[in-house]
């Protein structure tokens, strides 16, 4: 599973070939979530309130490295790394 960035202890990856809608997962400790792409909604999993507004707003920044990320990952090819949250 490819990481796309890492910030204030937050993993943002994206699986190989997954399944659709485009999405991301964030891991923070024991937590995860599964952001889509398209609309920032959280699909499955949970974070913490004040980390989830943290990886919203990264993502939000980043919304276009995401999507080729995501069409990289379709197919099969090396992610670009996403700079972190600043």
């Amino acid at each position: 599973m490819p990481t796309l960035s890492r910030f204030l202890g937050v993993s943002i990856t994206m699986n190989w070939d997954d399944h659709q809608p485009p999405h991301f997962h964030a891991r923070y400790s024991e937590h995860e979530a599964i952001i889509r792409v398209d609309t920032l909604e959280v699909e499955a999993g949970r974070l913490p309130k004040r980390i989830l507004g943290k990886v919203l707003g990264w993502a939000v920044a980043h919304h276009d490295e995401l999507w080729a990320n995501w069409d990289r990952v379709q197919s099969r090819q090396p992610v670009h790394p996403i700079a972190p949250l600043k």
